[in-house]
């Protein structure tokens, strides 16, 4: 896989499901738990709704994206998703003395997820413009499949 396109690509398709998986195994456990379900505000589930929508966007977008466009779309996504996920994470269980510490297998998604959107920050970052058009000109002229475009 020599396009970066593809790559991001793909790596926003990995941290997505991290994210999913996540999120059913923490409703598993609160739903296997003997407390009184926690009730979310409106403004929380929207919050949350846009924030998933960042990844999923990013899937379309890292393929789709003019290099300079795309570039800096994965740059300032993968910083958002990575503050927001390290924040609620790492930093909010030591701050609030009323929310418990994330559950063990929420800190491992989360570390795959901070590592993932680092990732995706340091290819983006990494990115030449030269590798985009060398990727550009490789699929628009593919002389031995008989396709030559102009």
């Amino acid at each position: 896989m020599h396009d970066t396109k593809e790559r991001l690509s793909l790596l926003w398709i990995f941290a997505l499901l991290n994210y999913l998986y996540a999120d059913v195994v923490a409703l598993f456990a609160i739903v296997g738990s003997r407390n009184s379900a926690p009730h979310l505000p409106q403004w929380a589930l929207l919050a949350s709704a846009v924030l998933m929508e960042i990844p999923i966007a990013m899937i379309l977008a890292s393929r789709l994206l003019p290099f300079r466009a795309n570039r800096l779309a994965n740059i300032i996504a993968g910083s958002i998703m990575t503050l927001v996920n390290g924040f609620l994470t790492f930093v909010m269980p030591l701050v609030t003395s009323d929310r418990p510490p994330a559950y063990p297998e929420y800190l491992f998604f989360a570390t795959i997820e901070t590592v993932c959107t680092s990732v995706i920050i340091w290819q983006a970052w990494t990115w030449s413009g030269v590798e985009a058009a060398v990727s550009s000109a490789r699929i628009v002229r593919q002389p031995e499949a008989g396709i030559i475009s102009s």
